[in-house]
């Protein structure tokens, strides 16, 4: 049940409307000294489609007001997904903003930054007064956008937006028998789904190299980690289902993609030069793969698919040691 706040708390009011879900963007514009002024924002809206007018609004605390309220141009640059740091640099007092920054060149003097989502070129059309901060309504003079990502912001966190079709996916539409109450919205049903027809995607592609998944996962782990025992490699590669055993590593050793050191009660496993080729090939090859996903998915959905993976892979870690922590 919600929770009702009948006299007026800042804080609270402050995390209620950090509930609504935005964009990020960065205002960009030019001091009278020819001196580049950004800040980062997320009070960014459209006004109007005829004429077109957006808004934005800033504190009246805020060191750079005097400066958007003298000026005439201003940016508004929608960032995406890969400009978070970028949005906390632009977030912080006391540095040069736009070290190393790449720059187009707009139609103003105002800054343009590059890889954004959306960009809207503006002149001050009215300024107000709201509350405690000063309202921007700017006419947009040109804009663009790309199909990257869009970064968002909910609840004082970072966040990343999923499309959800307009029609009904129809997964979990269909009820169950009555004798049944398994459907296709189980989450183990759908990541295993998932999983096997993205694994078969890949397996067609590997079984040009006559090698098989466990293969994969071995040359891949020795790849990131070598000079590994029999035992050290099972416990990365256990999550998979693969037991691998010696005989199977002396199957590699034979391809000449692993050479086998040390003494029978002590042997470690390195790769070769053909197998680190071999594996390198194969990451390609899943790379393949996810590229042609990620085109069907879209980069958002694909973006926000991975972070909530990781997200699940962190609950349900069982111990797994880390395969990429330095050693």
């Amino acid at each position: 049940m919600a929770t009702q706040h009948l006299g007026f708390d800042p804080q609270a009011f402050r995390a209620a409307l950090g509930t609504f879900t935005t964009g990020v963007t960065i205002i960009t514009t030019q001091d009278e000294d020819g001196a580049p002024v950004g800040i980062t924002a997320n009070s960014f809206n459209s006004v109007s489609l005829n004429p077109p007018l957006v808004l934005w609004s800033l504190s009246k605390q805020a060191r750079s007001l005097p400066v958007f309220s003298s000026g005439k141009h201003w940016n508004v640059h929608v960032l995406s997904t890969e400009q978070e740091r970028l949005s906390g640099r632009f977030a912080t007092q006391g540095e040069d903003k736009f070290a190393e920054v790449l720059l187009d060149r707009g139609i103003s003097e105002a800054p343009l930054l590059q890889d954004c989502t959306a960009r809207f070129q503006c002149r001050t059309a009215f300024q107000y007064e709201g509350g405690d901060h000063v309202i921007f309504v700017g006419e947009v003079l040109a804009f663009d956008h790309s199909d990257r990502a869009p970064l968002a912001f909910q609840s004082g966190q970072y966040a990343l937006a999923t499309r959800k079709p307009r029609n009904e996916l129809r997964l979990a539409t269909t009820p169950p028998p009555p004798e049944c109450s398994y459907t296709e919205d189980l989450l183990g049903y759908l990541l295993g789904r998932g999983h096997y027809q993205a694994l078969d995607l890949l397996r067609r592609l590997l079984c040009n190299q006559q090698l098989d998944e466990q293969a994969f996962f071995i040359l891949a782990v020795l790849c990131i980690r070598d000079n590994l025992d029999l035992d050290e490699i099972n416990t990365f590669v256990s999550y998979t289902g693969h037991v691998v055993t010696l005989a199977g590593m002396r199957f590699l050793e034979r391809q000449e993609l692993v050479a086998i050191e040390g003494e029978d009660d002590d042997l470690r496993f390195v790769l070769t030069a053909k197998g680190r080729e071999t594996s390198l090939q194969q990451v390609a090859l899943a790379k393949v793969v996810e590229q042609e996903l990620t085109a069907k998915l879209g980069q958002a959905d694909a973006q926000a698919l991975k972070v909530l993976l990781k997200r699940l892979i962190v609950v349900s870690d069982p111990g797994l040691p880390d395969l990429w922590a330095p050693r």
